[in-house]
């Protein structure tokens, strides 16, 4: 699954470990979701469409 986690992080100018504070996730878990590797819980999911204001479907695509 793609995602713009990064760039949205970015343009807020924070850290994985300040995303992680505000999600109750560590940074090792943004981390593996910025490279593809972890596929985060919908309430995950939810709690960062409500951080960036936007929907989930403008943080994650599939992969095709």
């Amino acid at each position: 699954m793609r995602n713009r986690l990064r760039v949205l992080r970015a343009e807020r100018g924070w850290s994985q470990q300040r995303l992680g504070d505000e999600l109750g996730v560590s940074r090792q878990t943004i981390n593996s979701i910025e490279q593809g590797k972890y596929d985060p819980s919908l309430q995950v999911a939810f709690r960062l469409a409500r951080t960036f204001d936007c929907s989930i479907e403008g943080i994650f695509a599939d992969q095709d």
